[in-house]
């Protein structure tokens, strides 16, 4: 017997009054700063004007130099060596440094540098096993770790936030591998407190360490509905539905199974599958153990905590194993919650507990949980592994939302060298990477493949898998996963989400990976693409209304985007062949007219460039594009710092002296992003746009010639920000 086989809720919920505060026409609020983590509760909502971006000091040219550590933009001195440099209003969200290395870091906040460093970094040669960041206060535990407890990885989610420009130097260049995610925002942008310069006697509030803190334990609310039921059998067959809520628009804050300690295993190959309101396809359908953050429910050293994670956990008492799951998941109708069990596997008292409350929120400003489970037994020689691509899921389409991370298997044979491979996530038909890593470890949180030992934190882990085959205790003991929660952090997207993860540092790896990718996704674009400028191709530009007195010519560039490796090792075989294109560079203005949707809350203005000129930087002014007299009004500063020739140095010795070797790179092809604020572009069918070159004079490193400096022009698209368009009753 099943108990019971299906679950009907009639929950005759209500409104709050501060659903009637929301209006669909309007963008919801985007908490930011430490209410990111206060307001967790919105994960699943829209972030209309952010943009995320992940940099790192990735090898340039698509291998895996040093591990893809010291590869950096410029050299301000020897003590200065800059690998991430913004402008505009931000926050950086997240910093991960291997170790100690590059310590002590600059961190340059509009305009003020300050040191950031590790306790290890007076004395490296013999560093501080109970090491912190300095200065303490200011990054403290859980929302900052150091390599003792994360086994080779200095992080920290502690927001810097910044209004106008952002830099961060390393000192010490010896393996100094690092990646960072920070977010823009457009001046108007609708957020829950204003962005103010961080400082070092900023001290995260204690609410949110405490809350952090409390990652493992239950942290759905208090009042909270609760369902309760039992499966007593669950046999090999079909899906099996154990909970079908019907009820109005609702959220989900707790999915918790507990089964007998015995069955773990059988379990964890099980398969949970969720579909929201009746749609055709399901939104959740993933084995249960990677679900909940785990490549198998082993308990190699009998953990108490196999993951103790923020958003999920898998907890082991004496005689049970208890899961959770505090993804807020979001339907309007209803919620069917099935289970498979894995093949010739019998399972027996599956508890099961779903906590939810009521939705007060118009449809469009939230969006639906998703896991995507992704079986890759076979990866294809040089091309990455795709995780997740948008536009082929539940029939494909437009999707706007956010990317919240990965739970992955990357060997079943518990070989560490897979780790190499890189992450690349990219968003809205953007041909560049907006978030480029350094490593697969990297992104689970460690470093150094994290010495082959586990860990599980709030946010990242390595919570299964022996440290090599020979020490396996059994097949399942060989099983390597890691996995990685974004929450302040996140990654929106307003159309579409493709996450890649190389295989190897070359995409070379054979081995069995199996990755689950969580998303919020609502099946309607934020993101509109309205125009496009083809710069070099005459007819078109005539019809935008172009004109830069001082541009070039139009000359062709044939090269590459950032994707890999260019071709086989043995084979010489073209994995991304170059493509040729046509643009103009410019030393002084750019003028041209752009298309909008009049309804729009503003507008991401894309432009692919040659990235051969350094440091690019123009000041941006917009202007009706209908009026013939232009009433021209800033809209910031348009700033890409770097080019496809940077500064590597990895000295073989810890403290060895700063290198300058040169590195270019044949991908000079980039797509670069910059947000046009709401107040310069709604109720416009036409914006009117002038670049203004602004040159930065900076030289690759003190003493090095100045490279030519221009303004680089192939494309500009538009998109204009909108509410999703979307009816779930439909």
């Amino acid at each position: 017997m099943r108990f019971p086989p299906i679950l009907f809720l009639a929950l005759f919920a209500s409104f709050t009054h501060a659903a009637h505060l929301s209006s669909p026409n309007e963008p919801p609020t985007i908490p930011v700063g430490l209410d990111s983590y206060r307001q967790w509760e919105k994960w699943p909502c829209q972030r209309i004007g952010v943009r995320a971006y992940m940099r790192s000091t990735y090898d340039r040219r698509g291998g895996n130099e040093g591990a893809d550590a010291s590869h950096f933009l410029y050299q301000l001195a020897t003590n200065n060596n800059v690998t991430l440099d913004v402008e505009g209003t931000g926050i950086l969200y997240f910093a991960r440094y291997n170790h100690w290395h590059g310590s002590p870091w600059r961190y340059f906040v509009d305009g003020n540098e300050y040191t950031v460093q590790e306790s290890s970094t007076a004395d490296p040669l013999h560093p501080v096993p109970a090491s912190v960041f300095v200065p303490e206060a200011a990054f403290p535990s859980p929302l900052a770790w150091t390599w003792s407890a994360t086994k080779g990885a200095d992080l920290s989610w502690v927001p810097i936030s910044f209004e106008k420009s952002f830099r961060m130097g390393y000192s010490r260049t010896r393996y100094g591998t690092g990646y960072y995610i920070y977010h823009l925002f457009s001046d108007d942008s609708k957020l829950s407190s204003p962005v103010t310069p961080w400082n070092p006697e900023t001290r995260p509030a204690k609410d949110v360490l405490d809350f952090i803190a409390r990652a493992g334990t239950d942290i759905s609310p208090a009042n909270s509905e609760e369902v309760r039921g039992v499966m007593e059998n669950l046999n090999t067959g079909p899906f099996e539905v154990f909970a079908n809520l019907k009820t109005k628009p609702s959220t989900i804050r707790k999915l918790s199974f507990s089964i007998p300690k015995e069955q773990a295993l059988s379990f964890g190959r099980s398969r949970l599958r969720i579909t929201w309101d009746g749609r055709s396809e399901p939104s959740v359908d993933a084995p249960i153990a990677l679900f909940f953050g785990a490549g198998t429910l082993y308990n190699r050293d009998n953990r108490e905590y196999l993951v103790k994670a923020l958003p999920v956990s898998i907890r082991y008492t004496a005689h049970r194993v208890e899961l959770s799951c505090y993804f807020p998941m979001t339907f309007f109708k209803s919620a069917r919650m099935e289970l498979l069990s894995s093949e010739g596997e019998s399972l027996r008292d599956i508890r099961w507990s779903i906590k939810h409350e009521a939705l007060a929120a118009p449809a469009n400003h939230v969006a639906y949980f998703h896991a995507t489970f992704r079986d890759h037994p076979n990866p294809t020689p040089g091309k990455d592994l795709i995780l997740l691509d948008t536009r082929e899921v539940e029939g494909g389409g437009d999707w706007s939302g956010n990317f919240i991370g990965n739970s992955w298997i990357f060997s079943m044979q518990a070989n560490l060298n897979t780790l190499e491979g890189d992450p690349r996530f990219f968003f809205d038909d953007s041909q560049t990477p907006q978030a480029y890593g350094t490593g697969t470890e990297e992104w689970g949180g460690g470093g150094d493949y994290w010495g082959g030992l586990n860990m599980t934190l709030p946010f990242a882990g390595h919570p299964c898998g022996a440290r090599n085959a020979k020490e396996a205790n059994n097949d399942e003991d060989k099983i390597q996963s890691a996995y990685r929660f974004l929450l302040a952090d996140l990654m929106p997207f307003g159309k579409n989400a493709v996450i890649h993860l190389e295989h190897g540092g070359e995409n070379l790896s054979t081995e069995h990976y199996q990755t689950v990718t969580y998303w919020y996704g609502a099946p309607a674009p934020s993101l509109i693409k309205t125009d496009e400028l083809k710069i070099g191709d005459l007819k078109n530009e005539k019809s935008h209304k172009y004109n830069s007195p001082d541009a070039s010519e139009p000359y062709e560039i044939t090269s590459r985007y950032e994707w890999g490796i260019d071709t086989l090792p043995k084979t010489s075989e073209d994995v991304y062949p170059p493509h040729t294109d046509k643009g103009r560079k410019t030393r002084t203005t750019s003028e041209f007219t752009l298309k909008l949707k009049k309804e729009n809350l503003g507008v991401l203005l894309r432009r692919k460039l040659d990235y051969s000129f350094p440091n690019q930087r123009a000041e941006i002014y917009v202007a009706d594009g209908e009026t013939e007299s232009a009433d021209w009004k800033l809209a910031g500063v348009w700033y890409l710092a770097g080019s496809n020739t940077c500064i590597y140095s990895n000295p073989r010795d810890e403290l060895g002296a700063t290198e300058h070797n040169i590195q270019t790179s044949n991908r000079r092809f980039r797509d670069d992003e910059f947000l046009i604020s709401r107040r310069l572009t709604q109720n416009r069918n036409f914006i009117r746009v002038r670049i203004k070159f602004t040159p930065t004079n900076i030289p690759l490193f003190p003493g090095h010639p100045f490279p030519e400096q221009a303004w680089s022009e192939i494309r500009y698209d538009a998109y204009c920000f909108v509410m999703p368009a979307w009816n779930p009753n439909e």
